[in-house]
């Protein structure tokens, strides 16, 4: 029985995972900053709070990663923390990158000070290639981020690689394109697409107001994705790898398919509003995954169309009266 900590167990991928790793008969321990007080809202949806071990682990404190480790004595480390919103990265770059570079940078250096055989996996994301036009990006594509959010990760990204050749730690950075699934916050476009349009289905006569529907997204589901993870963390040798689905599809597109699921004319609901603009954006994101597919056996089960009908079919469950 493998022993496995993931940090940041509360967001959408973290719960996912260990439901995963839970599955495969890991015993799972969830890292928070405060245990006590957070709400593991995600776990409880799964079903899995109970099964998972909670603690408390500050990423940013080289101590209390350490003594965490120490204790725990896992030997596989997931790294899903830090600030997580392209848009609020923009509103809190200071917050972004120390909450995703310096806390990478202590469990890396954790692990090494350890002794321990541990292999870590790192969360990276594509938006550290920014605007590659109609370019599919690959392991091998520069990077050239367009928000701090996406220069945190490059950071990061660069920090696990010196790890890796430095001091041989097995420690790999899956490089994930859009993924979502009904556990995202609103703070999400796509969540937000589909509990407003949820409402709007329900009468709620709203608007759904949005910035720019003309972006181009790689959108994949989060379970599925979980599951790249794992398979990295399984190979007898760490690397990279670019995780998505190889098929890219635009906001106004995805709007479409969610807005078809409830049997609505979306121009009839949509409006676009500059607000909601980013400062820079990235106008396309395209992936060429061949790299995971052949390394490791895994290809997106889901495309778009999927994860629209997905998340609108989970908040039509949550809406359905409950037997007394």
């Amino acid at each position: 029985m493998k022993t496995a900590l993931i940090c940041g167990v509360s967001g959408q991928d973290g719960a996912y995972l260990a439901k995963l790793l839970l599955e495969k008969g890991y015993t799972v321990y969830g890292g928070s900053r405060d245990a006590q007080m957070s709400s593991f809202r995600n776990l409880e949806r799964l079903g899995i709070r109970e099964a998972v071990n909670l603690l408390s682990i500050n990423i940013h404190d080289f101590r209390s990663v350490l003594q965490t480790l120490l204790k725990v004595k896992p030997d596989e480390v997931y790294n899903l923390a830090g600030q997580s919103s392209v848009s609020l990265s923009f509103d809190q770059p200071v917050e972004t990158l120390e909450s995703i570079s310096v806390g990478t940078l202590n469990l890396l250096e954790s692990i090494r000070f350890s002794e321990q055989p541990i292999r870590f996996y790192n969360a990276g994301s594509s938006e550290c290639f920014g605007d590659t036009g109609t370019l599919a990006a690959d392991e091998q594509t520069p990077f050239r981020p367009r928000s701090p959010y996406g220069v945190a990760k490059a950071a990061a990204f660069w920090q696990v690689a010196n790890y890796r050749e430095a001091y041989a730690l097995h420690a790999s950075t899956g490089i994930l394109f859009n993924h979502e699934s009904p556990l995202r916050p609103e703070r999400f476009v796509t969540q937000k697409i589909v509990s407003t349009a949820c409402r709007i289905a329900a009468g709620s006569g709203e608007t759904l107001k949005l910035g720019n529907i003309d972006i181009a997204r790689d959108w994949g589901w989060a379970p599925d994705y979980v599951d790249a993870m794992w398979r990295m963390l399984q190979q007898d040798e760490a690397d990279d790898y670019v995780i998505a689905t190889g098929h890219t599809h635009t906001l106004r597109e995805f709007i479409q398919a969610v807005f078809a699921q409830l049997d609505l004319n979306w121009k009839e609901h949509v409006s676009t509003d500059m607000q909601f603009y980013r400062p820079t954006d990235i106008a396309e994101g395209h992936a060429y995954p061949i790299k995971a597919r052949r390394q490791l056996g895994w290809s997106a089960s889901h495309r778009m169309d999927d994860v629209a009908r997905l998340m609108v079919d989970a908040i039509r469950i949550r809406q359905q009266p409950q037997p007394a």
